[in-house]
């Protein structure tokens, strides 16, 4: 199964440590994947069209861009990604309950999976992982 993570740039660090945790078992889209010349909306529109599903990182850089919202919109309208839209909140704990209240409404639906020590959250990577492998199921 194909992941592709949606993040803001300001996130990119965790976004690759996320998709490093993904490699073992999934293939994973990220931006170092560009290359220069690249057109950078095409390459997204193709990467979006050939992914099974989406992991959406939202943090507080996140939860307020218009290219997040776009990614979802395309998820959430995407038969293909059906089951598969993987919505992962990442924040300081004081953060958090604020950062709910932002969230759109249908990510809540699917089930958030909460980051809790941005730097080394092994629980929260592994259930990362097995949402996408039930998903997959």
């Amino acid at each position: 199964m194909k992941v592709f993570i949606s993040y803001n740039s300001q996130d990119r660090k965790l976004a690759w440590q996320i998709a490093d945790a993904l490699r073992a078992d999934f293939q994973v889209w990220d931006d170092t994947q560009f290359f220069p010349g690249d057109n950078w909306a095409e390459v997204i529109a193709n990467e979006l069209r050939e992914s099974d599903a989406m992991v959406i990182l939202l943090t507080p850089n996140s939860v307020y861009s218009p290219y997040m919202n776009a990614e979802v919109g395309y998820a959430l309208g995407e038969q293909g990604y059906k089951g598969r839209v993987i919505p992962v909140l990442a924040a300081p704990s004081e953060q958090i309950s604020q950062l709910e209240l932002e969230i759109p409404w249908i990510l809540k639906k699917f089930g958030i999976i909460y980051l809790s020590n941005l730097e080394h959250d092994e629980e929260g990577l592994r259930n990362i992982t097995q949402a996408l492998k039930k998903a997959a199921a």
